[in-house]
C-alpha cells in the first residue's frame, strides 16, 4: 500500500470516529415540563421500547427515543441494560459457540 493511501485511510478513519463522538447534554439534571428527571428505571424502560419508539419517531416530531431530561449516567446505564435485554445481550451467542466445539 502506498504511503498516500495509508495517510488517506487514517484521515478518513479519524474523521469517521470524530463524527461519532457524543456531545454534552445541557439538559442533564434539569426537570422536564412535568417536573420529572428520568433515572435508571425510566432509562431501562426506554431501552426496552427503543425499537418501537424509533419506528414511531420516524413519522412524528413529538416522540423521541431518548429522554434528554435525565440524571446522567444512571439513565444511560438503564437504557443500555434495557436495550441489551431486548436484543439478547450476547450471552446466548457464547453458549452456542461452546456447544459446537
Amino acid at each position: 500500500m502506498k504511503r498516500t493511501h495509508l495517510v488517506l485511510l487514517i484521515s478518513v478513519m479519524a474523521l469517521l470516529l470524530a463524527a461519532c463522538a457524543a456531545g454534552a447534554n445541557p439538559e442533564v439534571g434539569i426537570e422536564s415540563a412535568d417536573g420529572d428527571v428520568a433515572g435508571f428505571w425510566l432509562g431501562l424502560w426506554h431501552g426496552i421500547i427503543a425499537p418501537l419508539t424509533f419506528a414511531i419517531s420516524l413519522f412524528t416530531d413529538t416522540i423521541n427515543m431518548y429522554d434528554v431530561n435525565n440524571n446522567g449516567n444512571w439513565y444511560d446505564f438503564g437504557f443500555v441494560i434495557g436495550a441489551g435485554i431486548l436484543f439478547g445481550g450476547g450471552g446466548s451467542g457464547a453458549c452456542r459457540s461452546r456447544k459446537k466445539k
